[in-house]
Order: C-alpha cells, then sequence, then structure tokens
C-alpha cells in the first residue's frame, strides 16, 4: 500500500502543475556580476594619459624655472655693466680733470720749475 500512497502522490504533485516540493524547499542563489565602470584598457590609457600630461607639466615649469634664473642672471649683468660704464665715465672725467695744462704748471712752478714758454701743449696718445 505505501507504493500505492506514493503512486497516487507523485501522480498527484505531477497533475498539479503548481506545486513542485523541489522550488520551495530551494533556493537559487545568483551571483550578479557587476560590470566595471572603466574597463582594463581604458584604465591603461588614462594612466598613460595622465603620466604624459603630468610629465609635460613638469617639463613645462622647470624650462620656465631655468629661463627665469636665465633672465635674473642677465639682468644682474646688465646692472654690472651699467655700473662699470658709470665708473668709467667718472674715471674719464677725472682724468681729463687731472691732465688740465693749467693744473700741470701749478704743480711745476710749486715743485720748483720753470716754465720758458708759457705754451703748454696737452700730449695726445696714440693707439696702434
Amino acid at each position: 500500500m505505501e507504493k500505492e500512497m506514493s503512486e497516487n502522490q507523485a501522480r498527484k504533485w505531477q497533475v498539479n502543475p503548481r506545486y513542485n516540493p523541489r522550488e520551495e524547499s530551494q533556493t537559487v542563489v545568483r551571483k550578479v556580476k557587476k560590470t566595471p565602470w572603466i574597463t582594463k584598457g581604458e584604465k591603461v590609457i588614462y594612466s598613460i594619459t595622465g603620466a604624459a600630461i603630468l610629465a609635460f607639466g613638469i617639463g613645462i615649469v622647470s624650462f620656465a624655472s631655468g629661463t627665469d634664473s636665465l633672465n635674473r642672471g642677465m639682468q644682474n649683468v646688465e646692472t654690472n655693466i651699467n655700473n662699470q660704464k658709470i665708473i668709467n665715465e667718472n674715471l674719464n672725467f677725472e682724468k681729463e680733470e687731472l691732465s688740465r695744462p693749467e693744473r700741470i704748471t701749478e704743480i711745476a712752478e710749486k715743485n720748483g720749475l720753470k716754465i720758458q714758454n708759457s705754451e703748454v701743449k696737452q700730449a695726445e696718445t696714440v693707439n696702434n
């Protein structure tokens, strides 16, 4: 009789398609695979592009820094040249002042020299 009951129950279950004891007892766990927001290829491209932009920026900053230091050096040299020009002009003026014929005759008379001719001519230097 047990066979008959189990067969009858099996037929009932087959007849009623809505009832499935396996569905009730088992829960199906599905793993949802997330698709990444950025693919691996895009990550590589973005990394290379970012590194290139960073290197380009560092190059520009170092070039600007070098140019700035070069300009500052040139300004210092120009300032030194202008100061030396002023010193040279002052020395030229002083040289002309000291080489006046009147001053030379005055110093000669103070040292006991007698000038026979009253005309004193200034000697010019000859540059060869």
